[in-house]
């Protein structure tokens, strides 16, 4: 199976309309079929349909590079901000987050309504949700850059009740980093323990998706099994029909022979009793 050709066939599925997705993706295994390539029509049949919102983002990702790149450069920002612990810079880059994001959405709510699918205020706020998700994770940053999203995205793990950060300590002689230090430390081991419930809940998760696409998988190739003997059946049909007509002129033609014989006897019988 070559990668690119594969690279090639996801980034055509996911840039066109969804109603388009699952005829373009059954001609697209048929021709891996006949190219011999089953092992391309098989991973072909893996790709899920986008919902709309995947589908709106996924446009977002081709008809607004430049904004796209820019959120997603403030991800990076925001991750390494979270990774250090710092709290000044992370809750700058929060609050530059909250209104790139919110902007960004109704972009694409917009680019959306262009191109022939409205989106609702739930589809609208499903965006911003993806779109923070593409901040905090880089899997989806990485989805959504290529515009291979599949569905809506969430996550928690920013804002202010997601966020492991630490308190700046403070100047006056009274207070001293001690306590400071102490509270850090067990915030960033409630934010380690969170994580790790979340890792296995994602976990999970893909495994679902993947036994639901092998199961898809297996529909779709027993789909196109039942099409291609629908394909014969309909040419042995086609053949039945041709032989049925070649038999009934032979019939008709025969009735002409018989018709024409029996006027012939009565010719020679009227003859011999003359």
């Amino acid at each position: 199976m070559g990668a690119q050709q594969f690279d090639d066939i996801v980034s055509e599925l996911y840039s066109i309309d969804p109603a388009d997705f699952i005829p373009l993706r059954t001609e697209r295994i048929k021709e891996a079929k006949k190219a011999g390539d089953k092992d391309l029509a098989t991973e072909i049949g893996k790709l899920r349909k986008p919902t709309l919102v995947a589908w709106a983002v996924n446009l977002a990702s081709r008809k607004l590079k430049t904004e796209l790149a820019g959120l997603l450069q403030l991800g990076d920002a925001l991750r390494d901000a979270q990774r250090h612990l710092s709290g000044p810079q992370l809750k700058k880059l929060t609050a530059q987050r909250q209104q790139v994001v919110g902007a960004l959405a109704k972009r694409v709510a917009d680019l959306a309504a262009e191109n022939g699918h409205p989106l609702n205020e739930t589809a609208i706020r499903e965006v911003g949700e993806s779109l923070n998700a593409a901040l905090a994770d880089s899997d989806v940053a990485e989805k959504v850059r290529s515009g291979t999203l599949v569905a809506a995205a969430t996550y928690s793990g920013f804002g202010p009740a997601g966020l492991s950060s630490v308190k700046e300590p403070a100047t006056t002689k009274a207070e001293t980093p001690e306590p400071d230090n102490k509270a850090a430390k067990a915030e960033l081991e409630a934010a380690r323990a969170e994580l790790k419930k979340r890792q296995s809940e994602a976990e999970a998760a893909k495994s679902a998706v993947v036994d639901a696409r092998n199961r898809l998988g297996e529909i779709d190739e027993r789909i196109s099994q039942l099409r291609d003997e629908l394909d014969r059946a309909e040419q042995e049909r086609q053949f039945a029909r041709s032989a049925e007509r070649s038999a009934e002129d032979s019939r008709r033609s025969a009735d002409r022979a018989v018709h024409e014989a029996e006027l012939r006897v009565e010719d020679a019988e009227d003859a011999v009793a003359g």
